[in-house]
C-alpha cells in the first residue's frame, strides 16, 4: 500500500493544507489586512515541515494507541505499529487476520472487519478486554486503495485506544453500587417480617421483589397483625422514592403501624395517625397505604385507603371485586380526614393487596394493569402462595423489573366436614335485667359442653362470660350480646354493647364492692381487650388458648 498516497486521507490533513494554502507568505495580502505579529508567527511556521512531507509510517509507530492496516477480503495483515507490536508481539505481515491476529479474533472483532469493508462505514466497539488484561476501544476505519497498487481490494484501519484505567474505574463503580444496592436490599428485607403472623380464620402469603439491578430500591412494605378476638389487620404500603432512606422511612411507618394497630381502632383513624407521624418523619417523603381488618364474624374486610390501588377481592363464584372507595391522599399530606370502606370477604373469597410495581408499566395506562390483575385473579386458584406467584409471573416480573414490588394475598377458607366442627360461633341476646347474667352462664355452659370442652376449659370459659356479662350489665346500656367463638386454636369470648366507655383493668381495694371483673378475666384467660364498634358502641372480649391436640 501506498503511505504517501494514504496520507492525504488521514483526519484533518486535506483541511490543515487548504488552511496553508490561505495562509501561505506568497499569497500577498492586501494592505493592512494581516498584522506584523501575525505575519511573523506565519514566517516561524514556515519554517516547520510539511504534514504531506512527513513518512506515514514513522508518525505511525511513534503514537501511543494501537494501529493496524489490514486490506482484502481475508483481512491480510499491511502494518502494524510499534505499541502494537509492543502489546501483542511481532505480526507476521501478509496472513490472514484470523492468523496474524488471534487477539482481534478472540475479542469477536473480525466480523467486525467484514461490516466496514462492506458498508465503507467506520465502527466503533468500547472497553473490549484484550488478552493480557488490558482493555481497549477499537476504531475501525474503511481505507479506500488504488486498485492498481493493491489488487486485493480496500482495507480497515484498526485504532485501539488503552481505556485500562477508565475501565478498571467503571468496574469499581458497578462493583460499589452492586454493594450499596446488596445493603439497601438486606435492610429492605430485614425491615419487612420474616415471617408472617398466621391467623385463625385465614390463610395468608407475602412476596417481595426488589426493582431492577440498580443500588436504589424502594419503600413497599407489607404486615399481618393479628388483632385478638378473631379480627386480623391487613396493611400494604409504598414510600414514594428509592434508596435506603426510602426503606428506613418503610421501617418507621411499619413499626407504627404495629403500634397503632394495638389500639384496635378503625382503619381510617390508623392512617389518620400515620399521616401526623409521616410528616414528622420528613416533611419531603411521602406514601401510600391501604390498611384494612377482618372480622370473620362480620364476613367483611373493612379498609381505609391513603392514595393506595384497590384491593381486589375474589368471591367463592370467582367473580372479581374492586375495593375503589373512599380513597384519600397518601400519608405525609396532612389536612384530610380518611374514612373506611369495606367489601365482602366470607367463607371461599380470596384478597389481594399490592404495589404500584406489579400493574404500574410506562407504555401502558395504570388502569389496563389493575384490569389486567384482575383477570389474572379470577384464573389464579390455589393456596395463597400458589396464587401469589401466579399473579406475580402473569405481570412479568422479573429479576431485572424496573420498580419493587409487593404482594399480600388472604384467603378466608370454606370449611366443611370435620374441620368445619373446630369453628363454630354461637350468640345469644341480652335484654337486661337480673336474669340476664344467670342466662348468660347457662348459656355458655351449654355451648362450652356441646363443643366437648375440657372440665377446667368450660369452667373458665362460663367463668369469663359470667364476668363480662356483669360488667356490661353494670357498666353498659343495651342492646347487649354475648359470643362464643371457637377456632382450632382457642375460644374467644365477647360482650357487645351500646356504651362507647372502654373498661380498663384496675386494683380493687379490699372494700370495694366492685372493679374486680376485669382483673378476673385478664387473670385467667390467655388475652384480652375492648374496642369500639362502628355503629357506636364497645367491644369486650377474652380468649383461652386450647390444648395442642397430638
Amino acid at each position: 500500500m501506498n503511505f504517501t498516497r494514504w496520507s492525504a486521507r488521514l483526519p484533518g490533513t486535506q483541511r490543515r493544507a487548504a488552511a496553508r494554502t490561505e495562509d501561505s507568505p506568497t499569497a500577498l495580502p492586501s494592505e493592512g489586512s494581516v498584522p506584523a505579529a501575525r505575519a511573523e508567527r506565519l514566517s516561524d511556521a514556515a519554517l516547520l515541515p510539511a504534514v504531506d512531507e512527513l513518512p506515514v509510517r514513522e508518525v505511525l509507530d511513534r503514537i501511543p494507541a494501537l494501529v493496524a492496516l489490514v486490506q482484502g477480503p481475508d483481512h491480510r495483515l499491511a502494518y502494524v505499529n510499534d505499541a502494537y507490536v509492543a502489546a501483542f508481539g511481532v505480526r507476521p505481515a501478509g496472513e490472514p487476520a484470523r492468523v496474524a491476529l488471534p487477539e482481534l479474533a478472540e475479542i469477536g472483532l473480525l466480523p467486525l472487519l467484514d461490516q466496514v469493508l462492506r458498508s465503507s462505514k467506520p465502527r466503533t466497539v468500547k472497553s473490549r478486554k484484550a488478552p493480557g488484561g488490558r482493555s481497549y476501544t477499537f476504531t475501525c476505519t474503511p481505507v479506500p486503495v488504488d486498485a492498481a497498487a493493491t489488487p486485493e481490494g480496500g482495507g480497515v484501519l484498526i485504532f485501539a485506544a488503552d481505556v485500562t484505567d477508565h475501565a478498571e474505574a467503571a468496574e469499581r463503580l458497578r462493583a460499589s453500587e452492586r454493594r450499596q444496592r446488596e445493603t439497601a436490599v438486606t435492610l429492605q428485607r430485614s425491615l419487612l417480617p420474616q415471617e408472617l403472623e398466621e391467623p385463625d380464620d385465614l390463610r395468608v402469603a407475602a412476596t417481595y421483589h426488589p426493582g431492577g439491578t440498580e443500588a436504589a430500591v424502594g419503600g413497599d412494605w407489607y404486615d399481618v397483625i393479628t388483632l385478638g378476638g378473631g379480627r386480623t389487620a391487613l396493611v400494604i404500603g409504598d414510600v414514594m422514592g428509592r434508596g435506603v432512606r426510602a426503606a428506613a422511612v418503610m421501617g418507621q411507618l411499619r413499626t407504627a403501624v404495629r403500634a397503632y394497630a394495638r389500639l384496635d381502632l378503625p382503619p381510617h383513624e390508623v392512617l389518620q395517625l400515620l399521616d401526623g407521624l409521616a410528616m414528622e418523619i420528613d416533611a419531603n417523603q411521602i406514601a401510600t397505604c391501604a390498611y384494612a381488618v377482618h372480622d370473620p364474624n362480620e364476613g367483611r374486610l373493612v379498609y381505609a385507603s391513603a392514595g393506595h390501588l384497590p384491593i381486589l377481592v375474589r368471591d367463592e363464584s370467582g367473580t372479581v371485586l374492586r375495593a375503589d372507595e373512599p380513597t384519600g391522599p397518601p400519608l405525609g399530606t396532612g389536612g384530610w380526614m380518611h374514612a373506611s370502606g369495606s367489601i365482602p370477604l366470607g367463607p371461599g373469597s380470596t384478597a389481594v393487596l399490592y404495589t404500584d410495581g406489579l400493574v404500574e408499566r410506562r407504555d401502558a395506562d395504570l388502569d389496563e394493569g389493575i384490569a389486567s390483575l384482575e383477570r389474572a385473579l379470577a384464573g389464579a386458584t390455589g393456596t395463597p402462595q400458589v396464587v401469589c406467584d401466579r399473579l406475580v409471573r402473569s405481570a412479568g416480573v422479573t429479576a431485572d423489573h424496573d420498580d419493587d414490588v409487593a404482594v399480600l394475598v388472604l384467603q378466608h377458607p370454606a370449611r366443611t366436614g370435620p374441620d368445619s366442627e373446630l369453628f363454630r360461633n354461637a350468640a345469644l341476646e341480652l335484654l337486661g335485667g337480673v336474669e340476664a347474667a344467670p342466662r348468660a352462664r347457662a348459656f355458655a355452659s351449654g355451648v362450652l359442653t356441646s363443643w366437648r370442652f375440657p372440665t377446667d376449659l368450660h369452667d373458665l370459659g362460663v367463668l369469663a362470660a359470667s364476668e363480662l356479662v356483669a360488667n356490661s350489665l353494670q357498666h353498659g346500656t343495651p342492646p347487649m350480646r354475648l359470643r362464643l367463638r371457637r377456632t382450632d386454636r382457642r375460644l374467644i369470648v365477647e360482650v357487645t354493647d351500646g356504651d362507647d366507655h372502654l373498661p380498663r383493668r384496675r386494683r380493687a381495694e379490699p372494700a370495694d364492692e366492685s372493679g374486680r371483673g376485669i382483673a378476673i378475666v385478664a387473670t385467667i384467660a390467655s388475652n384480652w381487650g375492648s374496642r369500639r364498634t362502628p355503629g357506636g358502641g364497645k367491644a369486650v372480649w377474652c380468649e383461652f388458648a386450647l390444648p395442642r391436640t397430638t
